[in-house]
């Protein structure tokens, strides 16, 4: 049997890094033998989380493009030819079957040179409103996953297909680690617990809001798992207390979601991909400096089908403390919420994506 060979490119963010490896860790069931190599960005937290996943990864010199006038936009065009001149020895070198982007600047010069090679390119899209970066490619790309409808504006419809978004398999089944996770986080469990989750890197305006609502949240005999990001943490750990948890990152994803009963979430892809298979009552409060205002984008999807709240940061001063009253109170609200949002999640969506790569190495 041939032993094949897999690159897979994305990062900048957890959103494009998990779905990357949650693709290698399928492949990698099904064809033990092949050989995998990561490529990201030589600064960014793919450098860290893919060797802590367990495998490979090499490192572009690329940003992005600043929305102003700045050094590094400057240097962009410098660092856009040493991406492509590095990408080119990689793939010559490497030798890969196919090529797999998740998005993030990385995988645009790696693709890109892919693609001119005659190597079968797949793009991953996770989000109802595309990056720059995936709809650049999508004009070579072989096949498009997307995990939102109504996408045709921006991708060739003949090479999309919706399967949704890669989740760790690990949350597929939660409810029965329920108790498992009450004692992993010391938890009272007569208590409900809030999860505050920020995004990988953090979110300065969701940390914020706990801070100034977090005495009149406890006072409603709430526990509260605050996860602030590490470029806040020093900022926000002196909160800790016996009802409050402040943590730069989560490592048991899978746990923390088990021990939940109301999240208050940014609108990310992933995240929202996650809340879904979870099933969980949400109120997503979704970042507005993100390119389009995707995540406002994502949340509204949900909301749209009864599966979420959403808060924009311009209301949460005004309305944050009795949205989260209300629904703290309503447990017949919670279960609608958990039910609505559970018949929108795509649980096979890896095993989809890596079902098309594999008719292209066929």
């Amino acid at each position: 049997m041939k032993q094949y060979k897999f690159i897979l490119s994305g990062g900048g963010t957890g959103g494009h890094i998990y779905p990357a490896i949650a693709i290698a860790n399928e492949l990698k069931s099904r064809f033990p033998d092949a050989e995998f190599l990561f490529v990201g960005a030589k600064d960014k937290m793919e450098m860290q989380k893919v060797p802590q996943a367990g495998y490979t990864i090499k490192g572009l010199w690329i940003s992005g493009l600043q929305r102003r006038l700045t050094f590094d936009n400057a240097l962009f065009p410098v660092k856009l030819l040493s991406s492509l001149f590095t990408s080119r020895t990689i793939i010559k070198q490497f030798k890969p079957d196919v090529v797999i982007g998740t998005g993030g600047f990385a995988s645009g010069p790696l693709l890109q040179v892919a693609a001119i090679a005659g190597i079968p390119t797949v793009i991953q899209e996770q989000n109802s409103f595309p990056g720059i970066t995936n709809k650049l490619l999508s004009k070579k790309a072989n096949k498009i996953c997307v995990a939102y409808e109504n996408l045709e504006r921006f991708f060739p419809k003949e090479k999309m297909i919706l399967t949704g978004n890669p989740v760790r398999q690990d949350l597929i089944d939660i409810e029965s680690k329920r108790e498992e996770a009450i004692e992993y986080f010391k938890l009272d469990p007569n208590k409900k617990t809030v999860l505050v989750l920020g995004g990988s890197l953090g979110a300065r305006r969701v940390n914020q809001l706990i801070e100034k609502e977090l005495a009149n949240m406890l006072s409603q005999n709430v526990q509260v798992i605050w996860q602030c990001g590490k470029l806040y943490l020093n900022d926000y750990k002196k909160y800790n207390s016996a009802n409050v948890q402040v943590v730069a990152f989560i490592e048991r994803m899978d746990l923390v979601y088990a021990a939940a009963d109301i999240v208050l979430s940014r609108a990310g892809a992933s995240s929202v991909s996650e809340l879904c298979i979870v099933g969980k009552p949400v109120i997503f409060i979704p970042s507005p400096n993100v390119a389009e205002d995707h995540q406002t984008k994502n949340a509204q999807a949900i909301v749209n089908k009864k599966g979420a709240l959403m808060l924009k940061e311009s209301e949460l001063d005004s309305q944050f403390g009795l949205v989260f009253e209300v629904l703290l109170k309503d447990q017949g609200k919670q279960n609608q919420l958990s039910e609505n949002i559970k018949l929108l999640a795509m649980p096979e969506a890896t095993k989809q994506i890596v079902d098309e790569i594999v008719k292209l190495i066929r």
